[in-house]
This record gives C-alpha cells, sequence and structure tokens, in this order.
C-alpha cells in the first residue's frame, strides 16, 4: 500500500476521533500510521502489477496445458487405432 494511502487512512481514523481527544490527534494519527503499516506488511500482500503479470503467466500456461491435453489425446487415439 502506497504511503499517500496509508496516511489519509491514518488521518480518517484520527478525524473519527471524538471531540474531546481532539487534542490528540496528530500523537494518534502518527500511531495509527505505524500500527496500518506493521499490520499491512504481515500480510504479505502483492502490488496489482504483480498480481497482473502473475495472472498473464497462469493465463498462457493454462493454453500451453490445453494444447498439451489435446496433443497427449491425439497420441493416444493413434496408438489405440495400432493396436
Amino acid at each position: 500500500m502506497d504511503t499517500h494511502k496509508l496516511d489519509e487512512l491514518a488521518s480518517k481514523l484520527a478525524d473519527a476521533l471524538p471531540s474531546d481527544l481532539q487534542h490528540l490527534r496528530s500523537d494518534l494519527e502518527a500511531n495509527f500510521k505505524t500500527l496500518l503499516a506493521g499490520r499491512l506488511d504481515k500480510l504479505d500482500l502483492v502490488t496489482r502489477e504483480e498480481f497482473d503479470v502473475q495472472r498473464k503467466v497462469l493465463a498462457r500456461t493454462r493454453a500451453r496445458l490445453e494444447q498439451l491435453e489435446t496433443e497427449l489425446s491425439a497420441l493416444q487415439n493413434q496408438a489405440g487405432d495400432r493396436d
């Protein structure tokens, strides 16, 4: 997650504080940001770019597998015809 979105989320959390805690806003916002960054790092997420690359690799692999299955089936049919 990029830092801008993390800052934005921490700010929204700080904005949701009750009015009597607004004097602690900057400290709490910094703490929210640190906590969120730490938890998100533990989630082992991938970027959209990494996801899209892997999706393309999977699509090519699937197409190749289908091609090989078709070839195998044709070879099995040829071997069956010889018997």
